[in-house]
């Protein structure tokens, strides 16, 4: 007995040359067949497809792509998937890709530059037809192997207004700002800002904290807590206990993300401090379990999803060579109000 075409290959992996012997075509055939291409007579595409199922065919994109000199593939780059914030960002961004016909390639950057720069370059070997990538720092390197491949990108999570820059973000700044004077407003003096991970994003909230301070005339540089530490709850409780044994006491901190939040929640629980009235607690992204706290958690809503499925869009077009009427696309946060202020 012969062997099947899909057991000849040193590599064991079934070709369109293969799916062609079998089905009696040729392989151009099969290409059309599979593409779903009208002018292919129907009952040669049922023994294309019959083959193909057959033997297990799997189409290769980068083949294809070198045949068609037109990738499939969309590289994306974030910070964390163990962040809940960006596999909301991530799942958008890929639905709508998906759904145009693009394949994601996930890079896990680590907030580390240098690590994005070797992903990019890994990922770039593949020939992606467009590039998402996190806020704007990187290194000089990474912004030339961008700038170099010709790939068209787009920047989440934060905006610029520079020319030729395509960005989708909301103002991290005007954001904290808002939450800070939320808490002002409802008579709090003695704000902290606890802080973790410490990334670009991180500092901008900061710097919105302290600008609505300074012009309260209410800005202490000791107020300040930040710990490049991963963000967790288990970071959260241990920060707030130690803010709550500072002199002169505080009387609101401001978390730069909910999982602190909810870690120093469950701290003023186990401590017996009553929230909010020995002290308020707020939190930034509104993620999920803030509304089931007890009390619940006052938060910034952040357009995650939104994001990832402007910045997918917005790619696309610059992926099909169609004009982008606005390449900088500032979406809005919303401020929460919960029983924790």
């Amino acid at each position: 007995m012969p062997r099947s075409p899909a057991r000849q290959r040193a590599t064991g992996r079934v070709t369109l040359a293969d799916v062609a012997l079998a089905a009696g075509v040729s392989p151009i055939t099969v290409s059309r067949a599979l593409r779903g291409e009208r002018a292919v007579d129907p009952v040669l595409v049922e023994r294309v497809q019959a083959a193909a199922q057959k033997l297990g065919y799997v189409p290769d994109p980068a083949a294809r792509a070198l045949a068609s000199k037109r990738s499939t593939h969309v590289a994306v780059l974030i910070p964390m998937l163990s962040n809940e914030l960006f596999v909301s960002l991530l799942e958008a961004a890929q639905a709508r890709l998906r759904a145009a016909g693009y394949q994601t390639l996930i890079g896990i950057t680590h907030y580390d530059p240098s690590e994005e720069e070797q992903l990019l370059r890994e990922q770039l070997m593949h020939r992606p037809a467009g590039l998402l990538v996190t806020g704007f720092d990187r290194t000089e390197a990474t912004r030339r192997l961008i700038t170099q491949s010709g790939v068209p990108v787009v920047h989440m999570m934060e905006n610029s207004r520079v020319e030729g820059i395509h960005s989708v973000g909301f103002s991290q700044t005007e954001a904290a700002i808002s939450m800070t004077r939320h808490l002002l407003e409802r008579g709090y003096r003695r704000i902290a800002f606890a802080a973790a991970q410490l990334d670009p994003r991180t500092l901008q909230r900061q710097q919105g904290w302290r600008q609505a301070l300074e012009a309260a005339g209410l800005y202490d540089p000791a107020l300040e807590w930040m710990n490049p530490a991963p963000s967790s709850m288990a970071l959260g409780g241990r920060l707030f206990q130690q803010i709550m044994g500072q002199s002169p006491a505080v009387d609101a901190v401001f978390f730069c993300n909910d999982d602190l939040a909810q870690g120093a929640l469950l701290a003023a629980n186990r401590l017996q401090l009553p929230v909010p009235a020995r002290v308020a607690i707020a939190g930034f992204n509104d993620l999920t379990g803030s509304d089931l706290m007890l009390p619940t958690l006052t938060t910034v809503h952040t357009p995650l999803a939104t994001i990832g499925d402007e910045a997918a869009g917005m790619l696309l077009k610059l992926m099909r060579g169609e004009p982008v009427e606005q390449p900088c696309v500032v979406l809005d946060y919303r401020l929460v109000v919960r029983m924790s202020t």
